[in-house]
């Protein structure tokens, strides 16, 4: 069945990936090689949250495919008066050929999907990050070819979107991915690792979820981080949330535990001498600015692909 949005990770099939994959690699040597296919249309962009790398993605990714991009705010819009979701979605499919969203809730990413005639992509959400999670993908398969078998990719953190992103991701390339948060409030959603093992019980994937840190990054290909505290989490928590996540930092220690070709990565924006160490994330095994550059590519081909009806999703 053809697949009109991306409104999650898991929503993708492992050849959806292999196809996005693909296109975003020959989207890296050549981003203007489909310079027409957007020609005279237009993509809406809506940021209820403050983006670097998202809009700057984004906003290019159109461009090179020959659209307009339009940039949207939530009080820049009626919504932010009190029109309708679906009413806003149904707007915006009279003028757009796609629509890109980056915002708080997974429900009002989900409610867009529903009443939207055009394709809507999760751009991020507090649930999930899958624009993210293929730069990240394509990125890994730079360093490591498409063979994994053997190797182990490692989240440390806080369990939020960019490690359902990962969990899900993982299962779905039959990947052996391990999410080493604390545990309790900060750990990753249990329906979210149940349905991650699901997805990899299929696809020869193993999914973990551990809670010690020199545990989880023996032999790691892979050591991967994010901020400890995201937009939206509340202020009162910082100190407790900092405590608690502080062995979890990504440091030079951590990193001699992994295999000897081992990476680092990060989504951004990165705080060095919290989340990780100045000398890990601006250091030779660091390939945060790939990882970044690569949210364009991977962009790009989402659009080109969804708008184009060439993705089919994941089987339910």
């Amino acid at each position: 069945m053809q697949m009109k949005d991306l409104l999650r990770t898991e929503d993708l099939s492992r050849a959806d990936v292999e196809l996005l994959l693909s296109t975003a690699a020959d989207f890296a040597k050549d981003p203007t090689k489909a310079s027409s296919a957007l020609a005279h249309k237009s993509v809406a962009i809506y940021m209820s949250k403050p983006s670097t790398r998202t809009r700057l993605a984004s906003e290019t990714a159109v461009a090179h495919l020959g659209g307009t991009p339009i940039f949207l705010r939530g009080d820049e819009l009626q919504i932010g008066r009190g029109e309708t979701i679906a009413d806003t979605a149904r707007v915006m499919s009279q003028f757009c050929s796609a629509l890109l969203i980056r915002t708080y809730a997974q429900s009002e990413v989900d409610e867009l999907g529903a009443h939207a005639t055009i394709p809507v992509i999760n751009g991020l959400t507090d649930y999930d990050h899958p624009t993210q999670v293929l730069a990240d993908w394509l990125t890994i398969r730079e360093k490591f070819g498409n063979e994994i078998a053997g190797r182990k990719f490692v989240y440390l953190g806080d369990g939020n979107n960019v490690t359902t992103a990962w969990l899900m991701m993982g299962a779905i390339m039959g990947a052996h991915v391990v999410a080493a948060t604390p545990e309790g409030k900060w750990a990753p959603d249990a329906d979210v690792v149940a349905r991650a093992r699901a997805i990899a019980a299929v696809s020869g994937g193993r999914i973990e979820i551990l809670h010690d840190p020199e545990l989880a990054a023996k032999d790691a290909s892979v050591l991967y981080t994010d901020v400890w505290m995201s937009m939206g989490d509340p202020e009162a928590e910082r100190k407790e949330k900092e405590k608690v996540l502080a062995p979890f930092a990504v440091t030079e220690k951590l990193m001699s535990m992994g295999a000897k070709d081992s990476i680092f990565m990060h989504c951004l924006p990165a705080h060095r001498g919290e989340e990780v160490e100045a000398s890990v994330i601006d250091g030779p095994r660091s390939v945060i600015w790939r990882e970044a550059f690569h949210r364009r590519t991977t962009i790009q081909a989402i659009i080109y692909h969804l708008v184009r009806g060439e993705l089919n999703g994941a089987q339910k």
